[in-house]
């Protein structure tokens, strides 16, 4: 089982390092498309959609990587009064009610539009560029594909401790 959790949390941490490297790209886009624009009077058709892609891309691809590092917002309100026991019974419970439900939500239309954006060709409308939609919303699958899996090994890692065994690390 730590085999399994070491695993899940590698790849979050890998693909949180990758997401890392795209917001040095997002960057070049922006600052080409302003060269482009002001010193060649020659704006770009494509940075904005580009940049609106790579950014989701970043956002999506770092999912995994913040819930590994407990980095997503909570109400601290009453979860800092709990114990460390108290807190995983909590996270628990949270996680069978409300993340599960969600994720299996998210996955299925997540997998759903990206069979649908590579079987149909389906191209980006925000500009006249239209750029092709599969690799974005492949993005966004894998992204939440791995805060799923992330999320059962936080959730496993939460039972273990709030049934007294300690921690799984």
């Amino acid at each position: 089982m730590r085999r399994i959790l070491k695993a899940i949390d590698f790849a979050s941490e890998t693909m949180g390092s990758w997401a890392r490297w795209l917001t040095l790209g997002l960057v070049l886009i922006g600052a080409l498309d302003t060269f482009m624009r002001y010193a060649l009077n020659a704006p770009t058709v494509w940075a904005y959609e580009t940049s609106s892609m790579v950014g989701g891309s970043i956002y999506a691809l770092g999912w995994a990587y913040a819930h590994l590092h407990k980095s997503h917002i909570r109400v601290d309100i009453f979860f800092s009064r709990l114990s460390e026991r108290g807190q995983a019974i909590a996270d628990s419970i949270f996680a069978a009610v409300l993340f599960f439900p969600l994720m299996s939500v998210l996955v299925y239309k997540a997998m759903f539009w990206t069979i649908r954006a590579w079987s149909r060709g389906e191209v980006m409308m925000e500009s006249y560029w239209y750029p092709p939609a599969g690799p974005f919303r492949t993005a966004i699958a894998v992204g939440v594909i791995l805060l799923l899996l992330q999320g059962i090994a936080k959730f496993i890692r939460d039972v273990h401790f709030a049934v007294g065994r300690g921690h799984l690390d």
